[in-house]
């Protein structure tokens, strides 16, 4: 083997993490406080550099390496990392080479463009101002989906991207268990006569209090500030840029203090995964989660099953009630507790509770393939989605601005992205019952405030593979099986039979 074309193949892909690290770092700047004025300029520049990183990964040099480094007498010489390497680049190569680079960039400036015309339109509650841009992104998917290649479904193709190995018939038969399951367990929570009280929950917090408590939770999660910062947007996101540089955003809502709390806590098990990513992995395409539902599965499980546990807030409570003074003094913890565990449907996807939040991505999912295959139109968007919202949920949103352009996802071009929260609801259940029968104490841990034992144990299992895993390797080497939805069902039906007296 030869160990100089090694060392030239090496180095060509970190060039292209450092055209994908300037990439990110302009896209959190283009979110978080860049002039409007200069957001259409910086979409071309954004444009240019993703065009050159495509255009050097269908380069007839990335050809050659993957020719070279391929076969399987050169694969068999490869150490684990240098043969991941080359197999996850072989899979990004063969996609990518059939897409022409001068699309791909258009396609490139267009979401760039998108994204912040979405943050207007949502801000307005103004749909038509949007489906220009929408309508394009949708046109430019299918035309990548026949380029591409599909099989069963075209939406096979988008699902593959964010979860290898994922398709419609896996993922209808996955949400059919779990909602035949979860139907029940809500008409009976609504039934219920023993509802939370949550009235102490709408009073006014002062933001700058709402950012120094969203530090504070960070802080005791391990999350490191020296490789990272929390910064506010329209739509909270984590960029991991490189394990020593990952940036966090929430949003802080005067009538709201979970709001923030929570989407924060969800941000930061985001950036813990990527934070924690072995650093001999750094400057290749492994530095970076398996894919999106295990990285999903990390900000839902400390999010819910750490952050929304009564082990948390028997912990915490007393440091919520010190950094708001008086707004909660008599309010036990029980009920605070109690309150941030309420079941409702609701319209905001980031804000529902965790049963009926699989329910709002099962409508994006049900839109989402009904786009691909044709049988609804990108016009017809705001209708269907309040149709599916009185279907799910028994709700209709009032304005546009909290139904369908809510999330900033398919303005970025993200089709077959949300499966990946659901999915990673159903992965955090699983590893969430293999981490109690490994670490018995862990409850006890949490009350104590010793959150760094949990995040170590992630760590090393999960967070410093990377990519270097896939995720059925990451589900079947940490819990011993492979993904099973009744772990979540067991989860809710337990948690909330306790909080309901059911």
């Amino acid at each position: 083997m030869n160990e100089k074309r090694l060392a030239e193949f090496r180095a060509f892909l970190k060039k292209m993490k450092s055209y994908e690290e300037a990439i990110g770092l302009i896209y959190w700047d283009m979110r978080t406080g860049a002039p409007k004025k200069g957001l259409d300029a910086r979409s071309e520049v954004v444009g240019v550099l993703s065009g050159e990183l495509f255009r050097m990964s269908v380069s007839e040099e990335m050809g050659s390496f993957l020719e070279e480094f391929g076969s399987p007498e050169t694969l068999s010489q490869l150490s684990v990392i240098d043969r991941r390497i080359v197999e996850e680049c072989r899979r990004e190569y063969d996609r990518s080479v059939k897409i022409p680079p001068k699309r791909y960039q258009e396609y490139v400036v267009l979401t760039s463009q998108a994204e912040s015309v979405w943050e207007e339109a949502k801000e307005k509650a103004d749909f038509a101002m949007f489906q220009p841009y929408i309508e394009k992104i949708v046109a430019t998917n299918l035309e990548f989906i026949d380029l591409w290649g599909w099989e069963g479904h075209k939406y096979n193709t988008l699902l593959d991207m964010y979860e290898p190995g994922m398709t419609v018939s896996k993922l209808d038969q996955v949400f059919g268990a779990l909602r035949e399951k979860a139907v029940p367990l809500l008409a009976a929570i609504m039934e219920s006569g023993n509802k939370p009280d949550t009235s102490f929950l709408r009073q006014t917090f002062d933001k700058e209090k709402q950012k120094q408590f969203s530090l504070f939770i960070l802080e005791q999660m391990g999350y490191d500030f020296a490789a990272g910062r929390l910064d506010e947007t329209v739509h909270p996101f984590a960029t991991g840029l490189n394990p020593g540089d990952v940036r966090i955003t929430t949003r802080y809502l005067p009538d709201d203090v979970n709001s923030a709390l929570f989407g924060t806590i969800h941000e930061g098990g985001h950036a813990l995964y990527e934070q924690n990513i072995s650093k001999e992995l750094i400057g290749t395409p492994l530095c970076t989660g398996t894919s999106m539902g295990i990285h999903e599965s990390q900000s839902r499980f400390w999010e819910n099953m750490i952050g929304r546990s009564r082990a948390f807030w028997n912990r915490y409570y007393p440091d919520l009630q010190r950094n708001y003074p008086g707004q909660f003094d008599s309010v036990s913890a029980e009920a605070f507790y109690r309150a941030t565990n309420e079941v409702k449907p609701s319209l905001i996807r980031i804000e529902a509770d965790e049963l009926t939040y699989n329910l709002h991505i099962m409508v994006r999912y049900e839109i989402e393939k009904a786009l691909m295959n044709g049988d609804v139109k990108a016009s017809e968007l705001p209708n269907v989605w309040n149709e599916k919202y009185r279907e799910y949920l028994g709700v209709e949103p009032s304005h546009d601005g909290e139904g369908v352009l809510q999330d900033v996802h398919w303005s970025g071009g993200a089709f077959g992205y949300f499966p990946s929260y659901a999915l990673g609801n159903m992965y955090a259940a699983q590893f969430s019952r293999t981490i109690r029968r490994e670490m018995p104490d862990v409850d006890a841990k949490v009350e104590a405030g010793e959150l760094l034992p949990v995040k170590d144990w992630l760590a090393e299992r999960i967070y410093r593979h990377g990519k270097l895993l896939t995720p059925n390797d990451i589900v079947l080497q940490v819990t011993g099986e492979e993904l099973n939805p009744d772990y979540l069902m067991d989860y809710l039906t337990e948690k909330y039979t306790d909080i309901y007296k059911l």
